[in-house]
């Protein structure tokens, strides 16, 4: 297993996360592997994917970091580690998913919109906040933030797009998740319309 600082470090020099979430395994595999040839190597499969801990664990034999999302409890998040997830993400903070994550040094990427729920994660040992759905705010948020809480890593998804995403970067953000963008271009255009986009992201970085 990856040590912690070294799924970070990948996270934050990737930029750029790819949430996959497929109506079935087969087309999650397909879109995670298209992300991956278009460039994107760090691949966040949701837990409202069926069957999502196999396409992890198939996942994980390719060039990626592999990471689980919208796990919303510890047995989650335990089944999500026991498949080869580097990393946990939840649209929520959970006590019981930072202690799996921290018994076995695996970042935990927990949801949260308000400071007190991001102080709150990080007194339990996170160490980089999704702000979901990101789509409620505007990128000077995160300056905002870091004015009172400078240590504090942001991960914006929801609503982040190939046209916006440069600013939230720009604007100090650890990462970026993104996720409609390819499930549009896999319905529109199969695996090479996914392949198309990522390299529109790769493109503007």
């Amino acid at each position: 297993m990856l040590p912690k600082h070294e799924v970070l470090q990948q996270l934050h020099q990737s930029k750029v996360v790819a949430v996959i979430r497929g109506n079935n395994q087969a087309e999650a595999v397909a879109i995670s592997e298209a992300a991956i040839k278009g460039g994107l190597h760090a691949i966040e499969v949701t837990y409202t994917t069926p069957n999502a801990s196999d396409v992890i664990k198939i996942l994980n034999k390719e060039n990626a970091l592999v990471g689980a999302g919208t796990v919303l409890d510890a047995e989650t998040a335990r089944d999500a580690l026991l498949h080869g997830a580097k990393f946990i993400v939840s649209p929520h903070f959970s006590e019981e998913i930072s202690k799996v994550c921290n018994r076995y040094a695996v970042p935990y990427l927990p949801g949260c919109l308000t400071i007190k729920e991001m102080v709150t994660a990080y007194e339990h040992g996170c160490d980089v906040i999704k702000l979901f759905p990101a789509n409620n705010f505007e990128s000077p948020f995160i300056k905002a933030v870091n004015g009172p809480l400078p240590h504090v890593r942001i991960m914006p998804t929801g609503g982040i797009n190939v046209n916006n995403f440069t600013q939230w970067l720009e604007d100090g953000a650890f990462a970026v998740g993104i996720g409609s963008d390819l499930t549009k271009a896999f319905k529109e255009a199969g695996a090479q319309g996914v392949v198309e986009q990522c390299e529109k992201y790769l493109s503007k970085l």
